[in-house]
């Protein structure tokens, strides 16, 4: 059974950067991917970011690219998500992820089927 556990989110102001973090226990699998997913009320859950563990690739939302980056920690088996220039659009429920890659080893949203998601972690924008 995979586990995941959230920590890092808070209350910032416009500009400002947080640093999420989600340590996985569990088994591990060869096509696994890892990813960051953020949910506001009465919209469905959106994908953030993604990370391929074997080969590090990742993939980020239009929304975010530039602004966020995706990492981690092999040795602690942790995943990171550094967020700077955090705008009020970016409140939400943050979710961590682990799933299987879908055709040739991608971790594309599309492709990569997500299948545990930790218990989230709060983070808070103001203007």
């Amino acid at each position: 059974q995979v586990d995941l556990v959230e920590s890092g989110g808070g209350s910032v102001q416009t500009g400002g950067s947080l640093r999420l973090s989600c340590v996985r226990s569990g088994p591990t699998y060869k096509r696994n991917c890892m990813g960051w997913f953020r949910q506001t009320p009465g919209k469905e859950r959106e994908v953030v970011a993604t990370r391929t563990t074997s080969t590090g690739s990742t993939f980020y939302d239009s929304s975010v690219e530039g602004r966020f980056t995706i990492s981690r920690d092999n040795a602690e088996n942790t995943l990171y998500l550094d967020m700077t220039g955090l705008k009020p659009e970016d409140t939400g429920m943050y979710y961590c992820a682990s799933g299987n890659a879908g055709d040739l080893g991608s971790c594309h949203p599309t492709l990569a089927r997500f299948v545990n998601y930790g218990p989230g972690t709060q983070v808070t924008v103001s203007s």
